[in-house]
């Protein structure tokens, strides 16, 4: 019986994916749940299993546009299961034992001094290292039987640069396709970019106050959650509690209409193995310190890993970015639509600041608000930062009712 294998919905809005990548060859026994295909829709990259047991026939090409419901492949349920398969022919022994074997005894030895019909003639794999190098064959030394040119003496060959010429090194080129996820999020930067009227205001944060709590209750907070305690829920406090106090952040535009919502899924952004990921921790306004941090940790994974789904990146009112963790000291971040803001977090960096008179030194971050002007005005927008430096400066009243410890504990 032939089994035609259909693209399966990825999610609502989806009309069609990319074949990423073929996980199995043409003819290949696969058995059913296999992992046979990665696909890319412009929200996430998924796996498609195998639907039964079998011999797959290939229907389309990597970085083909199928759509959705279409045939991808067949299996062939009535094959049976080889009972092993020959080892696969070693491809190209001749035109690999240049590439591989060490050079012969001979080439150690110190050419004839008299010139012979092979002197400063290249091999084949020299002659290509040398042409890539753009070096004559003529202008090396061979140390090859009768003066010939090896692939050792291209390797170790340097062109002498002139005046205003190239030096020599690599210029190659290497055109690759676009994944369909990352023209997807090209698309929907540039779209934010050209029509939103985005704006981006700063502010710093003295992390004083949380690098104590952190110092003083992060190993029994791990050992008694299991998660450690880190500053994405602090900062997830401090924005939900600056959406409540400003909700025209927590807004977006539609048409002509302004949404406003009074709960806040917050997304997070995560570079993923195919690009960035911006998964959504739902009802935060509900969430503990441990369950800000244990939803964290297993959306990162998650993304991490390839298996993030388009339910949990969809439908986010606020987004928080963390370019710290690469070492950015500043940035502007861009809108994620149809969101109408977004904050940049950066790292934490030692500098001098005055307290009470005096010069001190304190872990300060730079962080950076992104807003949509069309329905967030300036007040509102520097207003909303300034709440989140105030709850992150004093977390312990504004974060938890001056009860730190049942705050962590819960």
């Amino acid at each position: 019986m032939i089994l035609e294998m259909k693209v399966p919905s990825p999610g609502e809005s989806i009309t069609e994916v990319e074949i990423a990548e073929w996980l199995v060859s043409d003819g290949d026994y696969v058995e059913k749940d296999q992992a046979i295909a990665e696909v890319d829709s412009d929200k996430a990259t998924l796996e498609l299993p195998a639907e039964a047991s079998g011999t797959v026939t290939l229907k389309a090409e990597v970085g083909d546009a199928v759509a959705v419901g279409a045939v991808v492949c067949l299996i062939d349920t009535s094959a049976t299961k080889p009972d092993g398969a020959a080892d696969a022919p070693e491809p190209a022994k001749e035109a690999a034992k240049e590439e591989a074997a060490p050079a012969p005894k001979e080439s150690a030895k110190q050419p004839d001094p008299k010139a012979t019909y092979a002197t400063g003639t290249a091999s084949p794999a020299a002659k290509k290292i040398l042409a890539e190098k753009g070096i004559s064959a003529a202008a090396v030394k061979g140390t090859g039987r009768d003066g010939r040119v090896t692939k050792d003496d291209a390797l170790k060959a340097e062109a002498v640069p002139s005046m205003g010429t190239p030096t020599g090194g690599n210029r190659g080129t290497e055109r690759k396709k676009l994944s369909m996820l990352r023209r997807k999020v090209a698309e929907r930067l540039v779209s934010a970019k050209n029509e939103t009227a985005m704006l981006t205001t700063f502010n710093e944060v003295d992390m004083s106050p949380i690098f104590a709590l952190r110092k003083e209750y992060k190993e029994d907070f791990k050992e008694r959650h299991g998660v450690g305690l880190g500053f994405m829920s602090f900062f997830t406090k401090a924005v939900v509690r600056a959406l409540q106090m400003y909700p025209a952040v927590n807004s977006m535009i539609d048409g002509k209409e302004m949404i406003s919502y009074d709960f806040c899924d917050i997304s997070i952004a995560v570079s993923g193995p195919k690009g960035l990921m911006v998964p959504v921790i739902r009802n935060a306004e509900n969430l503990t310190f441990r369950g800000i941090e244990a939803e964290v940790k297993r959306l990162a994974i998650r993304a991490r890993e390839g298996e993030i789904t388009v339910d949990e990146m969809t439908g986010g009112t606020f987004t928080i970015t963390n370019g710290g963790v690469f070492g950015s000291m500043l940035s502007t971040p861009i809108i994620n639509p149809p969101q109408s803001a977004i904050l940049g977090m950066h790292n934490i960096v030692e500098r001098p600041v005055a307290r009470d008179g005096a010069i001190a030194v304190a872990p300060i971050m730079y962080v950076a608000l992104s807003y949509d002007h069309r329905i967030i005005d300036g007040k509102e927008s520097v207003g909303f930062l300034v709440a989140v430096k105030e709850a992150l400066e004093n977390p312990e009243e504004l974060l938890m009712d001056n009860n730190v410890k049942k705050a962590l504990e819960m």
